[in-house]
């Protein structure tokens, strides 16, 4: 069934391949929200054979073509399109009515008005992009349906990313017959399920007296993640985005991670990259989060490795922090004038991953042997920088006026 389903949606060759499953009219090439294009009829004039939901003046369901529907889960009307929102849940229906005649159900008739192994699929999309619309197509087909298969498409429209969940055992069928409340199997999405009136044996007799509805839950759910990296001198606990220190300072990282979307993030990876010259003080990595009891731990000193420390599972609003100490270059290590040491923090989910940066600066006074030089062969000076500049200026002058003395 899947199969058929995605063959039906997708080829480029679609008019055969209805032509192919119907048996009876050739249909545009052209992929409506419901389809295939089919004779149609109304309640005082239904069909002549077994054919699903192509009566147009339905009292419970209007034009049967348009016969799945969303809505806000409790709330308002089933509508063919709805604008989602995440962490909010949704009811889709999907209609089914055999439209043969009720005088072709009996026995003088062989029963040809009965639709044989009736099923039923839905489709569900796991994931929508902002800007986009989820396509939730439902399908019907019978062995001896003309056209065999049926199928119509609701839309969520998405103002952001996310996803589809759907509501493992909240598929329901409603009907008139022994089946009505039962509850129906997850192989509904994505692979089908019998429908029925006496029971889910695939059997549903011609007319409105047996059709039917199967309705199902859907959730939205939107992960999103937040990182902020920040860095303060060891023991001030002044954190910022970016400070200044001594050469050979000792300095406190930390890390924050929050989980802001509306579905729960596990194997949540917090990693740290020292730019070079950096290095990492042993033992001092810690953590403080709900599962720690709002204390501070000590963990891994891989947070500091490509691995980095996996840091657990998240709720919605969830949080954890990661500190360690790190020890900058001395002086013998730095080049004069300023020295900037950008450091980065990954966290990585299952639902991709992000970065942020925290800069420490280090200023190293140049000595005499550092100023710039002057003469013919250099042509300019050695340092570039109007502050390096005017200082190694007022060197030279400075030396030249000892040199003139010393001729005296």
């Amino acid at each position: 069934m899947k199969s058929v389903f995605v063959a039906i949606k997708r080829s480029p060759k679609l008019a055969a391949l209805i032509a192919a499953l119907t048996g009876a009219i050739v249909v545009p090439a052209m992929l409506l929200a419901w389809g295939p294009d089919r004779p149609l009829y109304t309640m005082a004039q239904p069909a002549d054979h077994v054919t699903f939901n192509s009566i147009t003046d339905n009292p419970d369901q209007g034009d049967e073509r348009n016969f799945v529907r969303i809505r806000e889960a409790g709330t308002g009307n089933y509508a063919a399109s709805i604008n989602l929102q995440p962490g909010k849940e949704y009811e889709v229906s999907v209609f089914y009515h055999n439209n043969a005649s009720s005088v072709l159900n009996d026995a003088a008739h062989n029963g040809v008005g009965i639709a044989r192994n009736t099923t039923m699929e839905v489709q569900l999309p796991t994931d929508v992009k902002a800007g986009k619309r989820a396509e939730i197509s439902g399908m019907i087909s019978a062995n001896n349906a003309n056209p065999q298969a049926v199928w119509d498409t609701a839309y969520g429209n998405a103002s952001t990313d996310m996803d589809l969940r759907y509501e493992s055992g909240s598929a329901k069928i409603y009907s008139k017959g022994a089946v009505n409340g039962q509850t129906l199997s997850d192989s509904l999405i994505n692979g089908g399920v019998k429908l029925g009136y006496d029971s889910l044996n695939g059997d549903v007799p011609g007319c409105n007296d047996y059709e039917g509805w199967v309705v199902f839950r859907v959730k939205t759910v939107a992960p999103g993640f937040g990182i902020e990296k920040t860095v303060s001198k060891a023991g001030a606990n002044t954190f910022a985005k970016s400070i200044s220190v001594a050469p050979g300072d000792a300095v406190d990282y930390k890390i924050q991670y929050k989980n802001v979307g509306t579905t729960r993030q596990d194997n949540v990876v917090i990693k740290d990259q020292l730019p070079a010259g950096v290095n990492y003080i042993a033992g001092t990595s810690k953590m403080y989060a709900s599962t720690t009891q709002g204390q501070w731990a000590s963990i891994s000193d891989n947070v500091v490795t490509a691995n980095g420390v996996n840091i657990g599972s998240y709720a919605p609003n969830g949080n954890a922090y990661v500190t360690f100490k790190a020890q900058m270059p001395n002086a013998a290590q730095l080049k004069c004038g300023e020295n900037t040491f950008v450091n980065t923090a990954i966290v990585e989910t299952d639902n991709g991953s992000s970065s942020d940066k925290a800069t420490v600066v280090i200023t190293k006074p140049c000595g005499p042997s550092e100023l710039p030089q002057t003469g013919p062969a250099s042509g300019i000076l050695t340092f570039g920088g109007i502050a390096t500049a005017a200082a190694g200026i007022a060197y030279a002058v400075r030396s030249e006026s000892i040199r003139q003395l010393l001729r005296r």
